[in-house]
């Protein structure tokens, strides 16, 4: 380690010791990942203490991970030893620019960028349900290092807060309330938005002792997910590499599934009611298996010759027989808007809530039978699989 190296490392050191350290930023890379392009350090509040949170930035993703303080400086030594050849720090006492050449390092000093300091992530406003500043937003690249919604991600951080605000209504409404402890499966999770969300809100928010799975196909994204779990201190956040289909779920208060394509809601559907989890949230999409199915019934058949309104409708039977399966099966439904056309066309919310005393589906059954007799469905996934767990059952 050089002089100068030395010099930036102490001065990092003591910037946290002294509570004047605002940020930092690794550049100038040349080392072997040929997507890396730089990192971004900031302070975290995790259950082990303040952390050094780390910010990968790569070309198309980002990734994070946190350090003890010790450990976090002697990787900076480490990266500023063949790998990035510029650092910048900036505490409230002022600036060092590190440079590194291949004739030597300069250190240059400047006036404080920044007078005060952020309070660390996680010291949020009760107020809020979502925090901007949360470490899971920047590594999603929903804000930026400042806590600011990025401008192309408004409609996502719509969503994010719109989906909070849902769920925890629907708790507060269903037998989890009062519950000091939660177990949630996200099948489909996706890039984890909703999910970190969740788990941030019940975790840290409402401080229950909550465990969320995010359950993904894409095995790429679930590892990225869990690392950035892992990094900002969520513990008893996981993401696994999986199938809705294939997932063996048993044990689960709520299931969520947002946006699983066409049957997948169905498989999502099937494993909630079979694992009898207390609320269902699924938000279904791409809605094929009933389309090709349709004879209009005689009244229907010249305004179902328009396709768009042959999709619309075959999307609203879809919906409309799950919901009654799902009554069937025992659970109060409703169906509700997620978000507002303009954030995005797939807007439609199912939601079932277990009840507690079994009612008579005599009624349901026979309005099941009738919908799918007069436009001539002859296969529902849901369904299906519900009739092939009862045969079992048998």
């Amino acid at each position: 380690m050089t002089e100068n190296v030395e010099k930036f490392i102490t001065a990092f050191a003591d910037s946290l010791k002294r509570n004047t350290f605002v940020k930092a930023t690794l550049g100038n890379y040349k080392g072997d990942d040929p997507h890396l392009q730089r990192i971004n350090i900031r302070t975290i509040e995790t259950k082990k203490g303040l952390r050094l949170f780390f910010l990968y930035k790569y070309d198309t993703r980002d990734t994070a991970k946190n350090y003890a303080f010790d450990e976090g400086l002697e990787l900076i030594g480490k990266m500023l030893d063949g790998e990035f050849f510029s650092g910048h720090l900036f505490t409230t006492d002022g600036d060092l620019q590190l440079d590194i050449g291949k004739k030597g390092s300069r250190l240059n000093k400047a006036k404080p960028t920044f007078k005060t300091i952020n309070k660390p992530v996680h010291d949020r406003e009760k107020e809020r349900l979502i925090d901007p500043r949360s470490p899971y937003l920047r590594a999603l690249g929903i804000a930026t290092d400042s806590g600011e919604i990025r401008e192309k991600q408004h409609r996502k951080w719509t969503q994010i807060n719109r989906f909070v605000e849902i769920l925890s209504s629907l708790v507060e409404k269903s037998s989890l309330k009062g519950k000091p402890s939660l177990s949630i499966v996200d099948m489909g999770a996706g890039k984890g938005y909703l999910t970190f969300a969740a788990y941030d809100y019940f975790a840290n928010t409402l401080g229950l002792d909550v465990s969320v799975v995010g359950v993904e196909a894409r095995d790429n994204l679930a590892k990225l997910s869990d690392d950035i779990a892992r990094a900002v201190g969520f513990e008893k956040l996981r993401f696994e590499q999986g199938t809705i289909d294939s997932y063996e779920l048993t044990n689960v208060d709520i299931l969520i599934a947002l946006h699983a394509c066409d049957t997948a809601t169905d498989d999502a559907l099937f494993k909630a009611i079979s694992a009898k989890a207390e609320l269902i949230v699924a938000a279904p999409c791409c809605h094929q298996q009933v389309r090709p199915q349709i004879t209009p019934p005689a009244m229907f058949r010249d305004v179902l010759k328009h396709g768009v309104l042959l999709e619309r409708t075959a999307e609203t039977l879809t919906d409309g027989l799950r919901s009654l399966l799902l009554e069937r099966e025992g659970y109060a439904t409703k169906m509700i808007e997620f978000v507002s056309v303009e954030h995005t066309p797939k807007n439609n919310m199912l939601v079932g809530t277990r009840l507690t005393n079994a009612k008579d589906t005599t009624n349901i059954v026979a309005e099941i039978a009738e919908i799918k007799e007069q436009f001539g469905i002859k296969n529902q996934r849901l369904e299906q699989l519900l009739e092939g767990e009862n045969a079992d059952a048998k």
